[in-house]
């Protein structure tokens, strides 16, 4: 472990290390408000998985931040305040963080050892059914759009409601063609797997899954199923796995699946933590835990069917209200890479896993684009 320790901390010196999903901007306004004088994240801030030092801590060298808001009818408006919330951050703290849209510009933020800041979209319901609202997100940065969060939008089917459409519909493969000429990445994590499917047929770039892990591993709607990852393979895209503990730990799937009548009948939910605690002393049903090791397992199953070009990381800190066992907070990327170094991944492969891939799509998207 020692010789692992040595050679990941300065291997992440070297190759930068990305991110693909992290809530802060919401997490930030249940707390605050997005008030920055409120809390200080030049400082640990406990309440949050996220701040700057331990953002220096984990080796973090780029992130994507979030733009989640409800699905409502304010949902544009609030997107628009969630953008300007980065940007905000990133003026609060010059010396250590920069907007870094493209490739070149993470790379060059590397150099100079301030942190990478990128955003993407949550779900297609931040544009309002507008391409003109798409185009000007774009022109403010934002790089990604997660095509559904957790229900439909009129034009995609997501993976955690009623199947409508089977897929996309007309103005769905308008959206992930525009998206295409416009350099905005499809991100397909939240969204069904015959979406997934057909958003790859349509896309003429590469595609993401900003924080999605593998089903045939853990078998939840919300993980990609191993004919996608074959197929993400040839489209050139990449899946970044997620950390959340319900879509890394069959185990802990099964747990709440059998508890969740009882915890319903109690008015409780098994994916609440304070929830669980109750659930366990009344029914005597311990809850398993997700550890670290799930994830490896994640991470080497896409590794297996996808291929080693075609994985990397989004960790989802902040957007959910526990991690798994070893990876608490964005401190934690490290014992992920000891980990995969113990278990014999070179340092070629750490490298693409840390940033290589998603710095190759982003580049490809620009390419497609022609920006």
């Amino acid at each position: 472990m020692t010789t692992s320790v040595a050679r990941v901390q300065t291997l992440l010196q070297e190759h930068p290390l990305i991110d693909g999903h992290n809530d802060l901007p919401i997490a930030f306004y249940e707390l605050c408000g997005y008030d920055l004088d409120a809390y200080d994240l030049s400082v640990s801030v406990p309440k949050l998985n996220t701040d700057l030092p331990r953002l220096r801590l984990g080796q973090v060298a780029a992130q994507f931040w979030s733009l989640w808001v409800p699905q409502d009818e304010h949902a544009v408006r609030r997107t628009f305040e969630q953008l300007d919330f980065v940007h905000r951050l990133v003026e609060r703290f010059p010396e250590s963080m920069v907007l870094a849209p493209t490739a070149d510009d993470v790379e060059a933020a590397f150099k100079e050892r301030r942190i990478a800041s990128l955003m993407g979209m949550e779900g297609g319901h931040s544009i309002g059914e507008s391409l003109g609202v798409l185009r000007v997100m774009r022109a403010l940065g934002v790089r990604y759009m997660t095509l559904t969060h957790n229900n439909n939008v009129s034009w995609a089917d997501s993976a955690t409601d009623e199947p409508v459409l089977g897929g996309l519909n007309e103005f769905g493969e308008q959206v992930v063609a525009e998206m295409n000429r416009i350099g905005m990445l499809v991100d397909l994590s939240h969204v069904s797997a015959d979406t997934m499917r057909h958003a790859l047929r349509v896309t003429t770039a590469p595609v993401i899954f900003s924080h999605s892990s593998a089903r045939a591993v853990c078998d939840v709607p919300r993980n990609v199923p191993d004919d996608v990852l074959t197929t993400l393979a040839g489209n050139d895209g990449v899946c970044m796995v997620t950390f959340v503990p319900y879509f890394v730990s069959q185990p802990f799937v099964d747990w709440v699946a059998e508890v969740r009548e009882p915890a319903e009948s109690r008015g409780l939910d098994p994916l609440k933590p304070a929830d669980q605690k109750k659930l366990e002393a009344e029914l005597g049903k311990p809850r398993p835990r997700a550890t670290l090791e799930d994830v490896v397992a994640h991470v080497e199953h896409v590794r297996e069917v996808a291929g080693i070009d075609h994985i990397g990381l989004g960790g989802d800190y902040d957007g959910c209200p526990q991690f798994p066992v070893g990876l608490p907070d964005v401190a934690s990327y490290p014992s992920l890479f000891y980990a995969l170094a113990d278990r014999g991944w070179s340092d070629e492969e750490l490298a693409k896993l840390a940033g290589g891939n998603i710095l190759r799509v982003l580049r490809a998207a620009d390419e497609v684009s022609g920006a």
